[in-house]
């Protein structure tokens, strides 16, 4: 990545470049007790970088009263699933941490895992265009540790005063309540394009990066920088990364929106299903591990959660693993109150001064007092500690436990002495020197907001991009104010030339874009390979699933073929038939199919047989369901084999069987040739 040294100190006022709201003085924004706010951009901290002050009163009024506006859905993350299971560290990291549950490679220790969208509600469908949730509960013996992270490593903004207006904008439009789910629409753009440092995230979130296969093949990240702590007191900052073994996948949008119709709970059935068949999801937790030192060498600050660290800078560290083996047994009970804060920290990690996890560390908290109805949410099962816990807490709304004695308080000299602090094992806060003016700015080192969303572009393949292209064409293209596409193109256009013309020119706006000026020159990153999913995926079928579209006597051999082939590869097999009732292989054997035809089209699997038997061809034939199955599959780039008896059907959805490698003749049941060419996942010189 091209070094670009940004000022060392100093800092800026505002949050867009070169663009700026003003207000007439009869319109002046105040407090809900009418006192007149002079910045509602940024939080009132200790110098430029330093820590945020909890007399922020304007941040702690605007926070809470966004926190409790939905009882008692979640405000974000509504749409959740989770499971349970366990995480086991690998060797060596006492240099880097004293985290007990990172110490002992032997010792597994128990995780909560839930993943989620962002922005619909409980009842919105799974595969939005959306940032994905990944949070976990570690319940170590040193007490609970969330991760409370997302599936891409940066976000929209730099400053958690914010939030509330990210999410407003991005909620439906409060005079008619829709869109459900979605960010195309006016309010989104409008705020995002006024909102330079939203670029980065936006170039993740037009990705496939969005609209993620499977929870069990989408990454995961901390997003913001933390401190480890090891037993001499040594510090270093790290990012945190889950990377799934499986790989990271996605669908494509043309996928998304008929999946969202067939099958609104794809990925919960998914996820559930794998876990249910042993086939248990799995992930490595690596860290980004470095110094203040090699902190103050970077073109770019690690307290900024729009940037991300290029593992050509910093490579990852695994530190361990994370198994996920058992569904819950009641979805409200656990899925449903499980309470994730970022605040919940064990000795051995800590915060940084990055301004959106200061934020987050009040907010959540507030949300959980809100959403649950009590500060004894801990009781709850799934939140409570496995280790042991107590303190001189006690009453409150729901309280479960039944506190005994007579003293409530500490100092006291009346209980025997316990409980009491122990400075030698409790938890300690790193012990940086602050220094500085209370000041409501950002500072210059967060002012570069175009280089790493030019990174992400470079970094990204030929198909990658083209969908880039897509996700910003379609959503600018439902918005019907002229001036936010235009605002749009302006910001991209900084980005990169080419994105700019190519949105520009699916929105027939070429010509139209504003001109925008950097507050600080824009660099020439080199790409960084890691950044693309295709790039280095893994060549294969393992979790994915294999659709076989067939009839009464299907050839048993293809069948058999087909099975063991899914076995050999950890992947699954489904047989969709005609009708729901059971059919019969050409030797004979009864099968009862998965799905029948008319509520399983072709887009729920990631590569598909058509094999219908000689005697039974026409029955598919003459279904316009089968035939757009085959013209579906086709047009969403996956791999299709195919049988002599299908021929007519491929005639008929004017699909020619010799177009490309990813129409396979599968005649006899031999799969090599089909197997090599699944493996990769898509053809996507189809789409080009």
């Amino acid at each position: 990545m091209a070094k670009k040294k940004a000022p060392a100190n100093g800092s800026h006022k505002g949050n867009g470049d070169e663009l700026h709201q003003t207000t007439s003085s009869a319109n002046k924004l105040t407090t809900n007790q009418g006192v007149v706010v002079s910045d509602d951009q940024n939080t009132l901290a200790i110098g430029p970088r330093g820590p945020q002050l909890l007399e922020d009163f304007i941040l702690r009024e605007k926070i809470t009263h966004f926190d409790h506006e939905r009882i008692p859905e979640r405000v974000v993350h509504a749409r959740g699933y989770a499971a349970h299971g366990y995480f086991q560290a690998y060797k060596g990291n006492s240099k880097l941490t004293k985290a007990d549950f990172l110490q002992d490679p032997s010792v597994q220790t128990p995780v909560f895992c839930r993943f989620s969208t962002v922005a619909g509600s409980a009842g919105s469908p799974d595969l939005a265009r959306d940032v994905r949730g990944f949070s976990v509960k570690f319940y170590t013996t040193a007490g609970n540790y969330d991760l409370v992270g997302n599936n891409i490593p940066v976000f929209f903004i730099q400053d958690a005063i914010k939030f509330p207006d990210l999410i407003h904008s991005v909620k439906p439009e409060p005079d008619r309540a829709f869109p459900q789910a979605q960010s195309a629409h006016n309010t989104f753009w409008d705020f995002v394009s006024l909102n330079s440092e939203s670029m980065h995230m936006l170039m993740w979130i037009m990705s496939d990066r969005a609209l993620p296969r499977s929870f069990r093949m989408m990454e995961g990240f901390g997003v913001h920088t933390f401190r480890m702590i090891n037993a001499r007191g040594e510090s270093k900052f790290v990012k945190f990364h889950w990377r799934p073994k499986l790989g990271t996948f996605s669908v494509i949008w043309p996928e998304a929106v008929k999946i969202n119709g067939a099958d609104p709970d794809f990925h919960r059935r998914d996820f559930w299903n794998a876990i249910n068949a042993g086939d248990f999801p799995e992930w490595e937790l690596s860290v980004q591990a470095f110094t203040q030192e090699q902190a103050n060498e970077f073109d770019f600050d690690v307290l900024d959660p729009t940037k991300l660290i290029p593992e050509e800078l910093v490579p990852l560290t695994p530190i361990g693993k994370m198994v996920l083996n058992r569904n819950v047994d009641n979805f409200f009970a656990e899925t449903e109150q499980v309470a994730f804060c970022p605040s919940h920290v064990v000795p051995g990690i800590d915060f940084s001064n990055d301004p959106l996890l200061q934020g987050r560390l009040f907010s959540y908290l507030d949300t959980q007092l809100s959403r649950l109805g009590s500060p004894n949410f801990h009781q709850i099962p799934v939140n409570k500690p496995k280790c042991p816990f107590a303190n001189f807490q006690r009453d409150g709304h729901m309280q479960m436990d039944i506190p005994t004695g007579n003293v409530a308080n500490e100092p006291n000299s009346l209980d025997n002495g316990t409980p009491r602090e122990d400075p030698k094992t409790g938890f300690t806060s790193y012990p940086a020197e602050e220094a500085g003016q209370k000041l409501r700015i950002r500072p210059e080192s967060f002012a570069d907001h175009y280089t790493q969303a030019r990174l992400f572009w470079v970094s990204m393949t030929e198909p990658e991009k083209r969908h880039i292209v897509g996700g910003f064409a379609f959503e600018l293209g439902k918005c019907d104010q002229l001036k936010i596409r235009t605002r749009m193109l302006g910001h991209l256009n900084n980005v990169d030339s080419e994105l700019a013309r190519q949105v520009a020119d699916s929105l027939g706006m070429s010509g139209t874009a504003d001109k925008i000026k950097p507050r600080v020159p824009v660099g020439d990153p080199q790409p960084s390979p890691p950044l693309s999913q295709y790039s280095t995926a893994p060549k294969s079928l393992a979790g994915k699933k294999i659709g076989l579209l067939t009839t009464d006597g299907v050839d048993a051999s293809i069948y058999n073929s087909l099975v063991k082939l899914a076995k050999d590869e950890s992947a699954m097999m489904e047989v969709i038939a005609p009708k729901a009732g059971p059919i019969k292989t050409s030797r004979g054997k009864e099968i009862v199919p998965d799905h029948f035809l008319d509520g399983t089209p072709s887009v729920l699997f990631d590569c598909v047989v058509v094999a219908p038997s000689p005697e039974h061809s026409e029955t598919l034939e003459s279904q316009a369901a089968a035939i757009d199955w085959i013209r579906d599959a086709f047009s969403h780039l996956k791999v299709i084999g195919f049988n002599e008896a299908s021929m007519k059907m491929f005639q008929k959805a004017s699909v020619k069987t010799d177009a490309d490698e990813g129409l396979v003749a599968i005649g006899g049941g031999d799969f090599k040739a089909f197997l090599s060419a699944a493996k990769k996942h898509r053809i996507w010189d189809r789409e080009a």
